[in-house]
């Protein structure tokens, strides 16, 4: 296998460090540089068309491309821990998370990344006022999930799982580009700090 990298604080890729930490899973890498716009190569947009990081090449030439597409594979090598639950229900309640965290608070995250940051400014299409009107939304966001952590210790289930790492990495970028958690969310705060401290963290 190799996989296909870039460095914090790109979110997707990180998701994967982190899941392939947690599963003790060592993953043979190759770092895209975003800044140099290595992902837009035509020898890895020939391997992925969309021209996005992170990317898994098997053995033998097949692609997975999409973050959780990746730990859903990762999952099948190695079962223990499961990071997609145990069961029906629990496997339903961490997907429904996953998803939440991806329409609920990525969105205007990725809204004023895209539309406000310094980093984006060469982008086409950028729209100030569109992005700036989303900084609200990531704070409404956020108290929704400060709300459904109280009372618990992870995010969908009673252990670690992939729907905290999707979380965890969703918090990080967005206080990487300035919106950080207010302090007023103490349930979103004790979590992120006790997710923080877990050495796949560090992934």
């Amino acid at each position: 296998m190799l996989f296909f990298n870039s460095p914090n604080p790109a979110p997707n890729p990180r998701r994967v460090r982190i899941f392939a930490a947690e599963k003790g899973i060592a993953l043979p890498s190759r770092e895209l540089s975003i800044p140099a716009r290595e992902h837009k190569a035509p020898e890895f947009t020939a391997l992925n068309p969309r021209g996005q990081t992170p990317a898994l090449q098997l053995d033998d030439g097949t692609v997975i491309a999409e973050s959780v597409a990746i730990c859903r594979y990762l999952e099948g090598l190695q079962p223990e821990p499961p990071l997609f639950g145990t069961g029906a229900k629990e496997q339903a309640l961490v997907e429904m998370w996953n998803r939440r965290v991806e329409m609920i608070l990525m969105p205007p995250i990725g809204a004023v990344w895209v539309h406000t940051h310094k980093f984006t400014e060469r982008l086409p299409g950028r729209i100030l006022e569109w992005g700036e009107s989303n900084r609200p939304r990531i704070h409404d966001a956020m108290r929704f999930f400060d709300a459904s952590l109280e009372g618990r210790e992870f995010l969908a289930a009673d252990s670690f799982s992939i729907a905290d790492i999707l979380l965890l990495c969703t918090v990080d970028f967005s206080d990487f580009i300035g919106m950080p958690v207010p302090d007023d969310l103490s349930h979103l705060r004790a979590w992120h700090a006790r997710v923080s401290a877990r050495p796949s963290a560090a992934a």
